[in-house]
């Protein structure tokens, strides 16, 4: 904050989170932890990496994203969850990492590095009701206003 002013701007947040992540600790903590790693490293900065987005900060099994194009956020959201699906398809049904993930754009408040406020909040909320084979944003029901030919749109993404 400079001069009492708190610092904002507009920003799409991503949101992700660890589907069942206590109960697979709970099976065989060093595996899971060492997947989560190794998913981290391998699929999930780089993809938010390839689509312009930056990690805010690694929350256990969670991660804050932000974006300056929500176009970007979607396609980061579609790429991560058929690369992480791809790479867990050998694994048995219970011990697959699936992901959860919610985007909303919203002004947020700055704070060095970090990003606070309601619009961090309400990412948060919809990725804690998305399915782990999608994405959730305030707009996802009624679809995507601007479909991309080179993926499938928001519709698609959510019946798959």
């Amino acid at each position: 904050m400079a001069n009492g002013r708190v610092e904002r701007r507009l920003a799409v947040i991503m949101a992700t989170d660890i589907v069942g992540y206590s109960r697979l600790t709970e099976a065989d903590e060093i595996r899971t932890l060492g997947t989560m790693k190794r998913l981290q490293t391998s699929i999930l900065a780089p993809s938010i990496a390839a689509c312009g987005g930056r990690i805010v900060k690694l929350m256990g099994d969670g991660t804050l994203v932000v974006f300056d194009s929500a176009v970007n956020a979607v396609d980061c959201a579609l790429s991560l969850q058929e690369a992480l699906a791809s790479d867990q398809l050998e694994q048995p049904p219970d011990d697959r990492i699936l992901v959860r993930i919610g985007i909303n754009l919203a002004d947020v408040v700055i704070e060095g590095d970090d990003l606070l406020g309601d619009g961090v909040n309400v990412a948060a909320r919809l990725q804690a009701s998305a399915s782990p084979v999608a994405y959730a944003s305030p707009m996802s029901s009624i679809g995507n206003s601007a479909p991309r030919t080179d993926r499938p749109s928001s519709t698609a993404a959510r019946s798959r």
